[in-house]
C-alpha cells in the first residue's frame, strides 16, 4: 500500500482527505494560506505537515476533542474560538457537529525568522503555550478578518500586506505564550521613515516586500513592522492602501488615462480590484469621482 507524504498544509488541503470540504482557498502574497472549510462531524485527523496552522471556529456550539500538540483536550467551542496547530506533529482531532473553520497556516521555512525577531531568538514554534484547546483574541481575530478582507478586495495582496497581517498575528501568538518584546519607543528614526516612504511612493506599482522596506532601514521585518506603526500611525499594509488611494485620486482628477491603466500605476491587477479598494475608502467608484473632481463651476452674475 503507498503511503501519501505531505510535504505542506497548503497540499493536504488539496490534495488529502480534506480537500473536498475546501470552500475557499486563498494564498495572500504566495507566504500564507488561507482556507474556509465546511465540513461534517467526525475525525479531522491530520498528519504532521511542516507549518504553524491556526483555525477559527466560524459557528461554535461544537464539542471539540483531541491533541493538536499540547496534549489531550476536550473543551466546548465558542463562536470565534480560535486553536492552534503544532507544525511537525500528527494531530487527532473529533468535533461532534458540523462545522465551519477559517484556516491559516504559516509554512515555517518562510516565517521562523520572524519568530525569532518576535522574541528575540527565545522562542520556538514548539514552545507556543497555546496547542491545548481553544482560545480567544480579538487582536488576532481582527487581523485575520482584516486579511481576510485583503483577499476579497485585492484578489491577491501583496507580499508586503501579507507579511506584514502575518508578523501582527505571529507577534500576538507570542505574546500570550509569555514571550517579551523588546520596546519600539520612538518608532523609526528620521531618515529610516522618509526613506521608506519614498520608497513606497517610488515603486507604488511592484509588489515591494515588507523585508526590503525593513532592509532600508536597517532593521528586521518585525521590528521594522511595529517601529513603523509607531512613526506613521498606521501599519504599513495601511500607509501602502493610503498612497495608492492618494495617487488614483491625483490620476483621476488631473490625467485621461483609462481606470485600467490608472489601476497598474498604482499596484492593483485590474480595474475591477481598484474599484472595490477605491469605492471602500472613497465612498464612490473611480468613475464617480473622476466626474465629481471634473464637475464645471458655475458662477451666477
Amino acid at each position: 500500500m503507498t503511503v501519501i507524504v505531505y510535504s505542506s498544509f497548503s497540499q493536504w488541503y488539496a490534495e488529502g482527505r480534506e480537500a473536498s470540504y475546501v470552500r475557499t482557498k486563498k494564498s495572500p502574497g504566495g507566504v500564507l494560506d488561507l482556507l474556509d472549510v465546511t465540513r461534517p462531524a467526525g475525525d479531522m485527523d491530520r498528519p504532521a505537515l511542516p507549518d504553524l496552522a491556526l483555525y477559527q471556529d466560524q459557528i461554535g456550539g461544537s464539542r471539540v476533542r483531541g491533541n493538536s500538540g499540547g496534549g489531550q483536550f476536550n473543551v466546548r467551542s465558542g463562536k470565534g474560538s480560535f486553536y492552534l496547530a503544532a507544525p511537525d506533529f500528527a494531530h487527532t482531532i473529533s468535533v461532534d457537529t458540523d462545522h465551519q473553520l477559517r484556516a491559516l497556516s504559516f509554512p515555517l521555512a518562510q516565517w521562523q525568522t520572524v519568530l525569532d525577531e518576535a522574541s528575540n531568538g527565545s522562542f520556538t514554534a514548539e514552545r507556543l503555550q497555546l496547542y491545548r484547546g481553544s482560545f480567544h483574541s480579538p487582536a488576532i481575530q481582527s487581523s485575520l478578518r482584516n486579511l481576510w478582507a485583503l483577499g476579497d478586495e485585492d484578489g491577491v495582496p501583496s507580499r508586503l500586506l501579507a507579511r506584514a497581517a502575518g508578523c501582527e498575528i505571529l507577534a500576538e501568538l507570542c505574546r500570550m505564550s509569555g514571550a517579551s518584546f523588546t520596546s519600539a519607543k520612538g518608532g523609526l528614526a528620521p531618515w529610516a521613515e522618509r526613506r521608506c516612504q519614498e520608497l513606497m511612493r517610488a515603486r507604488l506599482s511592484e509588489d515591494i516586500t515588507l523585508d526590503e522596506l525593513a532592509a532600508e532601514a536597517q532593521l528586521s521585518s518585525f521590528h521594522f513592522a511595529r517601529m513603523f506603526k509607531q512613526s506613521v500611525g498606521v501599519p504599513p499594509r495601511v500607509y501602502l492602501t493610503q498612497l495608492r488611494m492618494e495617487r488614483a485620486c491625483e490620476l483621476l482628477e488631473l490625467t485621461d488615462l483609462p481606470i485600467t491603466e490608472i489601476a497598474f500605476e498604482v499596484g492593483y491587477s485590474s480595474n475591477q480590484v481598484l474599484a472595490r479598494v477605491f469605492t471602500k475608502h472613497q465612498h464612490m467608484s473611480p468613475s464617480e469621482y473622476r466626474r465629481a473632481v471634473r464637475i464645471p463651476v458655475c458662477f451666477s452674475t
